[in-house]
């Protein structure tokens, strides 16, 4: 997959590759983690494959994911869009631990922004996301804050992250939000309760993170008791391990789909997120430079109605077993919920 190839789409002020990098995973989230040298190497593979736009955040690896992604995208800037958040960071207590809180506050919000564009070494930040809405700050406060670091010229554009449809109403009303990630994909559809008809229709781009399903979707993981102790998908009810043996029932049918159109499970996956709407744009992570380029082959997957109709069908929302995340984490976040999920 080369630059040629990879098709894009817009973002805001924006354009860029369908298939985006999600760069968490190399400093935070999944238990073991590449070398500073393999994660350097999987940062120059997505340049050259087409890749431009790379999504961080402060609170990955407590800013260590930006230190690390920053130098190694400062020569490129001008061809690629670099994506972070704020509004939910590493705060060291009095004990010195450092711990992830969130806050809303404008003042907040701007020394998480100054503090990333240091650790980036870039004098803007492309596209700006708010983390986590801070729900004792009202939105347009956190907004209205953003926007003003847009007027100083050192964020591009706004995004929001993890929001319902009614919040993202409410933003859009007080600045122009470029950008909703939330996460979407095969085995977490809650988008489809609302906030993707609202981006669609306000012209805000829908990046779809954990577009895998955590890994799930790839068929790799076929075992919890695999994972590392800090991995955080340990603490998602999806990934209790009785939970997560029902779910893998999935799989052998998605596997069946994608031996018909000569694809990989990633592939037929993220080929169906990017069917379904233009203003889509899929954020799957790696740590792997062949999981990369595997996932990019999925840019160009032509899927026909009937295999999307199949595949609703497949992965449709009462079918999967568990919430996205526990209850303590689900109360951080805004978006909606089926009926049958905890609230």
């Amino acid at each position: 997959m080369s630059a040629a190839t990879l098709p894009y789409r817009t973002l805001g002020p924006f354009s860029v590759g369908s298939i985006a990098l999600g760069c968490m995973g190399l400093s935070h989230g999944y238990g073991r983690r590449p070398s500073e040298e393999g994660a350097r190497a999987l940062l120059h593979a997505a340049l050259d494959a087409g890749v431009t736009l790379f999504d961080t955040a402060a609170l990955y690896g407590f800013g260590a994911n930006e230190s690390l992604v920053g130098p190694v995208l400062r020569p490129h800037r001008a061809h690629i869009t670099l994506a972070s958040k704020g509004g939910m960071a590493g705060v060291r207590g009095d004990d010195g631990v450092v711990r992830r809180v969130i806050d809303g506050r404008p003042e907040a919000i701007r020394r998480n922004c100054e503090d990333s564009l240091r650790r980036l070494g870039t004098d803007v930040i492309d596209l700006y996301y708010l983390h986590r809405w801070d729900r004792r700050v009202p939105i347009e406060e956190s907004v209205g804050a953003m926007a003003r670091l847009k007027e100083e010229g050192k964020i591009r554009a706004l995004g929001l992250s993890e929001v319902s449809a009614a919040t993202l109403r409410r933003a859009h009303r007080e600045h122009p939000i470029a950008a909703l990630q939330s996460e979407y994909s095969l085995w977490s559809r809650n988008a489809e309760l609302g906030t993707l008809a609202a981006c669609r229709e306000l012209g805000v781009a829908y990046v779809a993170f954990s577009a895998l399903g955590r890994g799930f979707l790839t068929g790799a993981l076929a075992d919890v008791t695999q994972l590392d102790g800090d991995d955080l998908r340990l603490k998602m009810p999806r990934f209790a391990p009785e939970v997560f043996t029902r779910n893998h029932r999935l799989l052998a049918p998605l596997q069946t789909v994608a031996e018909r159109l000569g694809c990989t499970r990633a592939q037929l996956a993220l080929a169906w997120l990017l069917h379904q709407g233009e203003h889509v744009v899929a954020l799957p992570g790696t740590t792997r430079v062949a999981h990369l380029r595997e996932n990019l082959g999925a840019a160009t997957l032509a899927l026909d109605p009937i295999t999307l109709a199949e595949l609703g069908v497949l992965f449709a929302p009462d079918r999967v077993e568990g919430d996205r995340y526990a209850l303590a984490a689900q109360r951080e976040v805004d978006t909606e919920k089926f009926p049958f999920e905890s609230v």
